[in-house]
């Protein structure tokens, strides 16, 4: 039981590493506020909360992998190699994938109620 407490204290420091230092992870975070927020406000249905919740995960899981992704690549090649490159390339466009997936979603869900919102209050 200790060794299980002990990995999920490894996965929080973790997840606060990427926190503290990967840019991109809390604006991330901040979308996540922002659509909670909103999902929240605009009263959307479970079956909303729950592909929201998957974009969330997707969004965050990509870019957490992307992040050890760079930091392996940068310990094994510390010098620029075009190989190298590729690989953190390749990181990132998984995160603008699952980034893009969740722009479309929460406009699928978004925009008819604030259009709705828009329209009663003209």
């Amino acid at each position: 039981m200790k060794k299980l407490i002990r990995s999920f204290g490894f996965a929080f420091k973790g997840l606060g590493h990427a926190a503290k230092t990967q840019l991109n992870f809390r604006i991330h975070l901040g979308a996540t506020v922002i659509a909670v927020f909103m999902g929240y406000a605009l009263h959307i249905s479970t079956n909303e909360w729950l592909w929201m919740a998957l974009c969330v995960a997707l969004v965050l899981i990509t870019e957490l992998l992307n992040t050890s992704l760079e930091f392996l690549t940068d310990l094994v090649s510390p010098d620029y190699n075009e190989l190298a490159g590729h690989v953190k390339d390749i990181g990132a466009g998984a995160v603008v994938v699952a980034a893009v997936f969740a722009v479309i979603t929460g406009a699928v869900i978004f925009l008819p109620k604030l259009l709705l919102l828009i329209h009663y209050a003209a």
